[in-house]
């Protein structure tokens, strides 16, 4: 089965697959041979399906694994739009930066949708499994998750689990099996807290919250400092917060600052003519060389 959503004139489909490491990690698939992203989405009472994205200039095309009811297409298309961010309006966004001419590539090639899961309870989860590690054990703790707690398609991919599941197991699961280390308790009390309703990590998405507010309230889960909560306000559409870590200090010395040193100060003043959108522009300063023929990007 085949359907297709269309796309902003703004959307490059190839820029917010590579906009971070999302595509990397399951239940997403990334083939960059073919340019597609698979997942599998789970539609609750019926068996998961897998579908394979892929995108033209106009439209993305979205082939399902199964035949689906008109009640679950609409499901996979509200979150195919979700995750590539086909209703968030960049126009201001694009607007600031080809006011700028070091920036105005950004407005030129679409860059600036950052790729996001279904739910924010799977972005937050991942982003705990982001910090102070490698990417190689983020994934190993994220594709342990989905493969012990998912639930199955009929080709035995798996759903990212629901805080219900991962409530369900005991503190020594994320301790022997995930390997979290420390952040096994972080991640146990995050699914009970959700699961029993006590946290709703999804009303974020539409909080009216100060920025800042909001990411107090993000700090408040355990196991969530600033680095974390400053690059889940991107995936809810707040881009305030530079999210610096050692990658990106080090990515703005070679890029911005000749080699020298620079202090998270000075990295801060560099961006700050961006206003609100100071974070997602130092991000798609930092990853501008993602895409291997840079400048010819029209899709």
């Amino acid at each position: 089965m085949q359907l297709s959503i269309a796309t902003p004139r703004s959307f490059n489909f190839k820029r917010t697959m590579i906009s971070h490491g999302w595509a990397e990690l399951l239940p997403f698939e990334f083939d960059r041979d073919n340019w597609t992203l698979a997942r599998v989405i789970d539609l609750g009472n019926t068996t998961p399906v897998l579908v394979k994205i892929s995108g033209t200039r106009r439209e993305l095309r979205i082939n399902t694994s199964a035949r689906l009811s008109k009640g679950a297409a609409e499901k996979v298309m509200r979150e195919v739009r979700h995750m590539f961010r086909l209703d968030d309006d960049m126009s201001s966004f694009y607007r600031t930066m080809s006011a700028d001419p070091d920036f105005s590539w950004i407005a030129d090639q679409g860059a600036g949708r950052m790729l996001r899961s279904p739910t924010v309870f799977e972005d937050l989860v991942k982003m705990i499994c982001t910090t102070n590690c490698s990417w190689a054990l983020t994934e190993k703790m994220v594709t342990g998750l989905v493969e012990s707690l998912g639930r199955e398609s009929k080709d035995g991919r798996r759903t990212f689990p629901t805080p219900e599941a991962m409530a369900l197991m005991p503190l020594k699961f994320y301790v022997n099996e995930v390997r979290a280390g420390y952040r096994a308790a972080y991640l146990k009390e995050l699914a009970d807290r959700v699961a029993s309703g006590e946290l709703n990590v999804s009303e974020w998405l539409t909080s009216e919250l100060a920025t800042a507010d909001l990411l107090k309230t993000m700090k408040g889960v355990k196991g969530v400092g600033d680095y974390a909560a400053e690059n889940l306000l991107k995936l809810v559409g707040r881009y305030d917060g530079l999210a610096l870590d050692s990658w990106t200090r080090a990515k703005f010395i070679k890029v911005r600052n000749k080699g020298r040193p620079a202090s998270d100060k000075k990295i801060a003043r560099f961006y700050s003519r961006f206003n609100s959108w100071r974070g997602l522009a130092l991000w798609c300063d930092m990853t501008r060389d993602w895409m291997d023929d840079g400048n010819s990007v029209a899709w």
